[in-house]
């Protein structure tokens, strides 16, 4: 039962109804103004968790639960926290532009801007990625990852916190204390163990375009659902046939990727592999979105939906830099 937001109590009942109820009598919790329960914001785990105490803050929900089902057989599936979140950075920005620094020289940032948008991006999301393969470290006295990213030297580069010593309950736990290459950390003296880089890589099949399988499209979505069809060019929205052009186009795309499978880029999307296809709809090869190939169980592509340019490239640069000449941080 999460009260006002900064706080949570563990209850064990056998329905929302009865866990709303079990909370308001253990801890004597009355709501300000009248809600139901199933308007109450809760999380759900089977089991018993073995916990000392049962009424904790917020900020330490993870933490709890993490050690709470580690000694559980079930597979741990809790709700990932966002980096932003996990430690104490100080100054954000000034963390992320250091790490640009430290890595190897790439574009970070759309257009002419200088916000390291990019990097914020894939940091994120590599961190979300690592927390679902119970890939960050965490010890009693400091926390580390690997960020996936290269040094000037080639060598890996981490991210590396120690307990924050914070009386405050709100505090995040851990405090960042640098992006350091392997000799740097290891200098530290205090690493038992260097941890491992997310992996995107366990099905190979789904990283390269296999011409031999049909693509079917999602022409209704693409067209039809709001989101998707403001990425599309002027020139297809003020069509008087739009799904003849659109037909066209990604048919064109399609035999494109057959002639050369490069072409086709793969990217990291709720949780599984995808391929983007350049859809160009003017008289140049500078394409205006990239079609997005979700390959089946059964044996063919689904031709899903559009991404804008970048957030096609946000999504690719999880995986590694895209080496396209269609596939650019412009």
């Amino acid at each position: 039962f999460q009260s006002d937001y900064s706080n949570i109590m563990v209850v064990y009942a056998n329905s929302e109804k009865d866990a709303y109820l079990n909370a308001i009598l253990k801890k004597g919790l009355m709501p300000i103004t009248i809600r139901k329960y199933s308007e109450v914001p809760y999380e759900f785990y089977e089991g018993k968790l073995q916990l000392q105490e049962y009424f904790f803050p917020i900020s330490k929900k993870h933490d709890i639960l993490y050690k709470a089902l580690s000694h559980s057989k079930e597979e741990i599936r809790l709700e990932t926290i966002d980096i932003y979140d996990y430690m104490y950075w100080g100054d954000y920005n000034q963390q992320i532009q250091k790490l640009a620094e430290k890595a190897l020289p790439e574009k970070w940032s759309f257009e002419d801007k200088n916000d390291n948008y990019i990097l914020k991006n894939y940091l994120k999301y590599t961190f979300n990625k690592l927390q679902d393969e119970n890939k960050v470290i965490e010890t009693d006295t400091y926390c580390v990852f690997d960020t996936g990213l290269f040094s000037h030297y080639y060598e890996p580069i981490y991210a590396y916190g120690e307990l924050y010593k914070n009386p405050s309950e709100d505090a995040a736990k851990w405090y960042f204390k640098g992006f350091k290459d392997k000799y740097e950390l290891g200098s530290l003296d205090t690493v038992e163990k260097f941890p491992e880089r997310a992996d995107y890589f366990s099905d190979p099949s789904r990283l390269v375009f296999n011409w031999h399988l049909e693509v079917n499209k999602n022409y209704k979505h693409i067209l039809d659902d709001l989101n998707t069809s403001q990425r599309l060019p002027d020139s297809i929205k003020n069509s008087e046939r739009p799904l003849d052009t659109l037909k066209g186009v990604i048919d064109t795309a399609i035999q494109k990727v057959i002639a050369n499978y490069k072409l086709a880029v793969p990217h990291y999307y709720q949780n599984k592999i995808q391929l983007l296809v350049p859809l160009c709809f003017g008289k140049d090869d500078n394409p205006n979105v990239a079609l997005v190939l979700d390959l089946m169980k059964s044996g063919y592509y689904q031709a899903t939906t559009c991404l804008d340019m970048k957030m096609a490239y946000m999504d690719a640069r999880l995986i590694a830099k895209p080496e396209s000449n269609w596939l650019m941080a412009e």
